[in-house]
């Protein structure tokens, strides 16, 4: 299968770059190995059973041994290995030298290295694929460039119907659905997934036998307040209601997802704009791809047909996932905006050097004025808080944008932004 171009490539050049090693963290699945195979001029695969039992007898005694050889040079599942970051460690500080190594591995296991890799070993995350990066977004619409210029927006059509969206949302974006011809038997790639997470993974974590069925029930009630401000006692009493897990090991199992990143929840943005009291400020839940949800609660494309409700939180969190793998170029942040008057941005988008957009996410157009009143009061909100804080006036958002499911986008002559998910790309 032909390699699909992935944002995290051009990241992970930026690292090398930069650094004497790289580690790329992610979830199971979302290509981290052979995206660093790419960059790699020569590799350790740990988990190569014909040399595994070698490779580790060198680890465990002269780990630097295995340092040898063409840079940068990958070594994949290093968790089986522990002992090699410090070699590694040590080589990046005795060559001085930059993209000597990268490091992938598995999520499924944790490991807690004597010393740590700061200013030596730089660390990226991976997220599944975008719709850019899958190829159902066209790309052009650039995020990047509509920062830098966004009078040069003249509109744009997306070439994904509802039904192409319904079925992203479902499959997902784990690049091993490529491989498949049969667009249903891609479904099943997010039901393994979940399956694995549910039986192995969450207790090969931090080898702590745990229950299947309690991950089970989290992971569903956390597909079912998906992109909602629901809050963890909420989530918690609905586990309870059908399990006899204590409130301690609802915690527990809840770091282990995200150790795994399978839970991702976003944070909230609380600006001085009103009094804290009246900002909401709990995480809303989150899952790293839609399709885990959709495995959770072990739905069909063919459901979605009647209930646009429960498809309108799955693409918000769809949005979510797109939004954070085109903004990572740019050392992007997402947080939300809710407070207790019912003023709300769905994503606010920082990037690095300080600019930042307020977002609202629709799924049809019946709601993309709602979406677009919004955003304006917010702005019209800041506005109002900086005629009394002259001191320390809060900066303007840069771009206000309300992303879609529908097939155009254009400017509004209010300023707004309405931009198809299917149209953006980094």
């Amino acid at each position: 299968m032909e390699y699909k171009k992935r944002i995290a490539d051009l990241i992970l050049e930026e690292k090398l770059e930069s650094f004497g090693a790289t580690l790329i963290t992610g979830p199971k699945g979302c290509g981290k190995t052979t995206t660093a195979k790419q960059k790699a001029a020569s590799f350790i695969e740990f988990q190569d059973e014909d040399k595994r039992e070698d490779y580790l007898s060198v680890a465990n005694n002269q780990p630097s041994r295995l340092l040898i050889g063409e840079n940068p040079r990958l070594f994949d599942e290093w968790q089986d290995a522990p002992k090699i970051w410090g070699a590694i460690r040590k080589s990046v500080d005795d060559r001085n030298e930059t993209g000597l190594y990268i490091l992938t591995g598995s999520t499924s296991q944790t490991i807690n290295p004597p010393h740590t890799g700061t200013l030596r070993i730089s660390t990226m995350k991976m997220y599944p694929m975008s719709l850019y990066e899958s190829g159902e977004s066209n790309g052009t619409v650039s995020l990047k460039d509509l920062f830098d210029d966004p009078e040069k927006f003249d509109g744009c059509k997306s070439d994904l119907d509802m039904d192409g969206i319904i079925y992203s949302i479902c499959r997902g974006g784990w690049p091993s659905v490529f491989k498949i011809k049969s667009e249903k038997s891609r479904l099943n790639v997010a039901k393994d997934l979940f399956a694995q997470t549910i039986n192995v993974d969450i207790s090969n974590i931090d080898n702590t036998k745990r229950n299947p069925v309690w991950t089970e029930t989290i992971l569903k009630s956390y597909a079912r307040n998906i992109c909602t401000l629901a809050d963890t006692k909420t989530v918690f009493k609905d586990v309870k209601s059908t399990t006899e897990l204590s409130e301690s090991s609802f915690f527990d199992y809840l770091a282990a997802l995200e150790k795994l990143y399978i839970i991702e929840d976003i944070d909230a943005w609380c600006p001085s704009i009103r009094s804290k009291t009246a900002i909401r400020a709990s995480k809303k839940k989150n899952l790293i791809d839609p399709s885990i949800a959709v495995a959770a609660m072990d739905l069909t494309p063919e459901y979605f047909n009647s209930d646009f409700k429960t498809l309108g939180f799955l693409f918000e969190s769809l949005c979510f996932r797109d939004l954070k793998v085109y903004s990572s170029a740019m050392n992007g942040r997402i947080s939300y905006y809710h407070d207790r008057y019912g003023l709300e941005a769905d994503a606010v988008l920082h990037i690095g050097d300080g600019r930042y957009a307020i977002i609202e996410i629709k799924l049809g157009s019946n709601e993309i004025d709602y979406g677009a009143k919004h955003l304006l009061e917010i702005d019209n909100l800041i506005k109002r808080h900086n005629l009394d804080e002259t001191q320390v006036p809060l900066k303007l958002p840069d771009l206000k944008i309300v992303i879609t499911g529908t097939e155009y986008g254009y400017r509004r002559d209010d300023g707004v932004f309405v931009i198809p998910l299917a149209c953006l790309k980094n």
